[in-house]
């Protein structure tokens, strides 16, 4: 039974596709149409225009989906457990020490061939 009321509702979101594609494409013609007008109007028509459009397209299917990923991903981004200070500060020590290292050594390899081409080349 689900199921059909899933389908019937992907058959209405092709038109509120449709709707948002209108409405944005509604904005950018909007905003070049009326290029004389000042940038705050322009501005704030294309923002208008564009929470419609994403409001509209929040009530499909994909958008809600789109809610539903955005939920469970801050859920999930709360379960995180987050270095400490101290830890991160270690950790940047290592990185910036490992970064000085094999900087030095490409440094040396680069001079070493250098002379050896300057060498060769006379």
């Amino acid at each position: 039974m689900k199921h059909n009321a899933e389908v019937q509702e992907s058959r209405h979101d092709g038109l509120k596709w449709a709707v948002v594609v209108v409405l944005l494409v509604l904005a950018v013609v909007g905003n070049t149409y009326f290029a004389d007008q000042p940038l705050l109007y322009r501005v704030l028509g294309v923002v208008a225009l564009s929470v419609v459009a994403a409001l509209v397209a929040l009530t499909t299917t994909k958008g809600r989906e789109l809610v539903e990923l955005a939920q469970s991903a801050r859920k999930e981004i709360q379960r995180v457990v987050w270095p400490t200070r101290p830890e991160t500060i270690q950790t940047t020590a290592i990185v910036l020490v490992a970064v000085l290292v094999v900087g030095l050594l490409l440094w040396l390899v680069d001079t070493l061939l250098s002379w050896a081409m300057s060498g060769v080349i006379g």
